[in-house]
């Protein structure tokens, strides 16, 4: 669980490595502190809030997440306040709707259920940290995400 002081925390553009290591801290737990998997779940999150990938990063997300039916869950993640939990079969049936999900369960090397519920644990927090004045980032002001995780994986 985060604290209030690194929840509240901006997130300044020389500050990226701080997210990918939460990230990072957030997979072992999720994962029960097996290292498996770990880069390859972080690629799919990356994928999924990249503005330049298909669905339209972090503001597309967050569209699909309103016309599912789950706008206040998202906006409980975005705003400063307590994050809503998600389940698993919730998150799916708003990433069914994305352009990139045909291939998010096969490019983590897990099964749907799975990274939904890997997912379901990950993302409040990532989006959380995102968002820590409680206002989505403006179009220049979203980190890329997918050239920070290439760089970390070193690809």
């Amino acid at each position: 669980m985060l604290r209030a002081s690194q929840r509240n925390a901006p997130l300044a553009q020389g500050k990226h490595m701080g997210l990918l290591d939460s990230m990072v801290g957030m997979l072992g737990q999720a994962a029960g502190g097996q290292n498996g998997g770990q880069g390859a779940l972080l690629q799919v999150v990356a994928g999924l809030l990249d503005n330049n990938a298909p669905g339209g990063g972090l503001a597309g997300l967050v569209q699909q997440f309103q016309q599912g039916g789950l706008g206040d869950v998202v906006s409980s993640w975005i705003s400063t306040g307590q994050n809503l939990p998600i389940n698993p079969s919730q998150l799916q049936s708003v990433l069914e709707q994305h352009p990139q999900w045909a291939g998010l369960a096969q490019q983590a090397g897990l099964d749907n259920g799975q990274l939904m519920g890997q997912l379901s644990q990950m993302l409040p927090q990532v989006i959380d940290q995102m968002t820590p004045n409680g206002q989505l980032p403006g179009g220049n002001g979203t980190p890329d995400l997918g050239a920070l995780l290439g760089g970390l994986l070193g690809r």
